[in-house]
């Protein structure tokens, strides 16, 4: 700034001069003033040049230093259109550049402080990355989540910033598409016929050109590796066995042969691959939804509502209403609960002035049924952010997932969902975890075991829907609210029993009648869970015992109740004994899970497939940015190529010359010029 400022006075000074020279008598060396504003002037440009000469010094430090932090800045772009596209997976996730920017700039605070300027830049980068990916994963559902951990570790793949070797577009192709070739009839009467074309396919690729043959030459060997629980986890035979260190090129074996594996391997990749793998893979799975609401309470401004996509089983309002409890605010006072429907607008607006006035607390309950007067609270907000309201004024909404929902609404919010995780080790944690730290620690040796061993019941019977009709005859509403509940109860007789006999009857009989039983209707689904619970609720239970029903029939495969410890040792316990997720811990036969895995990968692929840019193949069939930059300027060369305006003969064919035909010819003479600069 102050650069331009000389510059400008530089010019100021010379116009000056000129001008004073311009009006100067024949003899100038007679007009004295004028002889001492030239020493005057010639001292003012002396010292104008010299800051500007300071000037130019700092700015190109300045350039030096912002070059310094591209890299954020180029991570940040990307993490950007990233979460700009996953509105193609789902309409409820629309994110705007100033929500992004408020966790942008909450990164940057976040950030460890470096004095060296590449290491203050990492720790940048990977706060922002962290950042922006616990904000936008905590709105997203489950099924959705490794999609969007995958989109991101794949996009730091492309550009260098992760991965130990060159990006291959081709690899990634064959990774997403999972093509077939049709060879010789199938030799190995052990492998799936869909599962050899696939392999047919792989080894069109160089790197894999010996596979078939291999395949076929030591078939015992992978017939062996095939049939493991967990093959993305064991060493291939030969020669493949190297790639347990490019577990990029493993995934594509694992894609032809077990596909139903490829979600399991997919998130082992990302554990290696993406700096701190675990993190992301774990983001939030030892908070509680109450925690959860408390840290994303502090992000939220009078300016950004808090918005609760709703799932089946999820209360939201239990642990809002907790929330204000806690922070001073009074049902129907200073916390309005508004439940929408036909003629509930009115309360609402009303609600929403005398909060946005006083600083209450709002929260709008089941928005989706107004889709119409939604348009007026988006407009309403617009109001309220642009006029400032009480820094206490805060919004909540919730509704079920819905494509009338406003996108100037969403965007603005933070999105918050509160389903199940996905997996049983995840479901344990979770339901573990409900319970807060000091309650667990303050309780004795026998309820510590007990209630352990009820929420893995609850983690099976949450985790058993997943297997479809081999899980139960008919789909329950299974929710944490029965742990809740069945942990009172089991509280209150353990309370009552003064140490005594545990009595594992009424308590069998309480989960499995009244509390969990009450959502069964089919007897053999009634059965299946009071089975469990026999199996669970012993004494046994109370030291260490197998939680895994008939696992002596498997090997390696194995998860025992740990004995009597404090609340971090428990989920430490959960985090290094239970290692895969397997139908064996439900008593299943293995292979229960290949078709809901299988659909579930295919899922994940297919999403993966319709994120990535479309445009021209290669002769190998992938689409590299090369490919789509000059299939665009192909596309705007056939349209424009040719285009040229004659201006001469339209000024011609005018009956008159008004101002408005003046602007035309104006507008005729920029587009051919811009025209000109595109071809």
């Amino acid at each position: 700034v102050k650069g331009n400022g000389a510059q400008i006075q530089l010019v100021a000074l010379e116009d000056d001069l000129l001008k004073k020279l311009a009006e100067a008598p024949e003899d100038i060396l007679s007009d004295v003033p004028l002889i001492e504003g030239l020493e005057a002037t010639k001292a003012k440009v002396k010292d104008i040049n010299d800051a500007v000469v300071k000037g130019n010094i700092t700015q190109k430090e300045v350039e030096e230093a912002r070059e310094g932090y591209r890299p954020q800045a180029a991570e940040g772009a990307m993490l950007y259109f990233l979460i700009t596209k996953l509105c193609l997976v789902d309409h409820m996730y629309q994110y705007s550049l100033d929500s992004f920017m408020t966790f942008f700039e909450k990164s940057v605070h976040k950030a460890q402080k470096k004095d060296d300027l590449k290491d203050r830049v990492l720790c940048l980068r990977d706060s922002l990355r962290m950042t922006i990916f616990m904000w936008v994963s905590r709105g997203l559902f489950e099924r959705h989540k490794t999609i969007f951990l995958a989109q991101l570790t794949f996009n730091l793949m492309k550009r260098g910033i992760i991965g130990n070797r060159d990006w291959n577009e081709t690899h990634f192709q064959f990774l997403l598409r999972a093509p077939t070739k049709v060879l010789d009839q199938n030799p190995l009467h052990w492998l799936p016929d869909s599962a050899w074309e696939s392999a047919a396919a792989l080894g069109e690729i160089d790197e894999f050109s010996k596979f078939v043959g291999d395949l076929v030459e030591a078939a015992p060997r992978f017939r062996e590796w095939f049939n493991a629980a967990a093959p993305e986890n064991e060493k291939l035979p030969l020669n493949w066995a190297a790639l347990d260190k490019n577990l990029f090129e493993k995934m594509l074996i694992v894609r032809c042969l077990r596909p139903d594996r490829m979600t399991s391997s997919l998130k082992n990749f990302i554990r290696s691959t993406l700096p701190d793998g675990d993190a992301y893979i774990e983001c939030d799975s030892t908070l509680n939804s109450l925690e959860i609401l408390e840290s994303s309470l502090t992000d939220s401004t009078p300016k950004t509502p808090i918005y609760f996509i709703l799932s089946a089983g999820s209360n939201v309002v239990a642990d809002l209403d907790r929330k204000a409890s806690a922070n001073g605010l009074e049902k129907g006072v200073s916390y309005h609960n508004v439940s929408m429907g036909q003629g509930q607008d009115v309360v609402a607006m009303s609600c929403l002035e005398t909060a946005h006035r006083n600083g209450h607390w709002v929260i709008l309950n089941n928005v989706h049924l107004m889709p119409n007067w939604l348009v007026e609270l988006e407009k309403k907000l617009d109001e309220y952010s642009s006029d400032g309201s009480h820094s206490k004024f805060r919004v909540f909404l919730t509704s079920d997932p819905s494509k009338s929902i406003p996108v100037g609404i969403l965007n603005r919010c933070i999105k918050l969902t509160n389903e199940p995780p996905t997996g049983l080790k995840a479901n344990l944690k979770r339901a573990w975890c409900f319970f807060s730290k000091e309650s667990i620690d303050d309780a004795d040796s026998k309820t510590k075991s007990i209630l352990f061993g009820l929420c893995h019941f609850h983690s099976i019977l949450m985790e058993r829907k997943q297997f479809g009709p081999m899980g139960f005859n008919m789909k329950y509403p299974f929710s944490i609210g029965d742990l809740r509940d069945s942990a009172t109860c089991l509280q209150n007789y353990m309370d009552n029993s003064g140490g005594g006999k545990i009595p594992w009857q009424d308590l069998k009989y309480i989960f499995g009648e009244i509390m969990y039983g009450g959502h069964i209707v089919n007897d053999f689904d009634r059965l299946l869970a009071n089975e469990y619970l026999n199996f669970f609720m012993k004494d046994d239970l109370l030291d260490e015992t197998e939680m895994y029903p008939f696992a002596e029939d498997e090997k390696g495969l194995s998860f025992m109740s740990p004995a009597p410890t404090s609340f971090e040792k428990y989920i430490d316990h959960i985090d290094k004994n239970m290692s895969v997720d397997t139908p064996i811990a439900f008593g299943l036969h293995p292979n229960a899970e290949i078709e809901f895995r299988t659909q579930q990968s295919n899922n994940i692929f297919n999403t993966l497939k319709e994120l990535q840019p479309r445009g021209i193949f290669n002769t190998e069939g992938v689409a590299t940015p090369q490919n789509v930059a000059d299939a665009k300027s192909h596309d705007l060369l056939d349209k424009f190529g040719d285009k040229y305006f004659d201006v001469e003969e339209l000024v011609r064919n005018l009956d008159e010359m008004g101002p408005y035909q003046n602007v035309f010819i104006q507008e005729m003479d920029v587009i051919n010029a811009l025209l000109a600069e595109i071809k």
